[in-house]
């Protein structure tokens, strides 16, 4: 697993969540509607919303729909417990991802715009100029290169 600390925008990670959980059956307009999130209870891989209001809207699958206003943090935990990632709001929608991150949720965490594409180039051209130079290149090499400062976006 990949450490995870970046700043993002709620609905950046909204759209990682989705693209994890339930891209194939959510509801068009529910995808749509930046106030809703997919929930989960954590017997399946917890996804909690904590907002000042939540409001159910209807349960589909192992995912339950909810309208939230003023969200001050998610929590994403996956089934097979290989990622787990909490969103802390810093100010208005901007929020702070820390964590674990499974080499799929990567995927999907440069596909929903998470995680910048143009830091993940620069994190693989380190680590194949590195390899060339025949350095050991551990897990910790690559935390440490995920973990830096070059992965906060403004």
């Amino acid at each position: 697993m990949v450490k995870i600390e970046l700043k993002t925008t709620l609905e950046r990670f909204r759209q990682f969540i989705i693209l994890n959980t339930c891209r194939s059956f959510i509801p068009p307009g529910y995808l749509k509607d930046p106030s809703i999130f997919p929930e989960r209870d954590s017997s399946q891989g917890l996804i909690y919303v904590e907002a000042v209001s939540k409001i159910d809207l209807e349960r589909i699958r192992d995912i339950r729909f909810v309208k939230v206003a003023e969200v001050l943090g998610v929590i994403y935990k996956s089934k097979s417990g290989n990622t787990d990632l909490r969103w802390r709001q810093i100010r208005g929608v901007v929020g702070k991802v820390v964590g674990e991150a499974s080499p799929n949720s990567i995927v999907n965490l440069i596909e929903s715009g998470v995680l910048p594409k143009s830091s993940v180039k620069k994190m693989l051209q380190q680590f194949t100029s590195e390899s060339v130079r025949g350095e050991d290149i551990g897990q910790d090499s690559v935390d440490d290169e995920l973990s830096n400062d070059s992965f906060t976006e403004s």
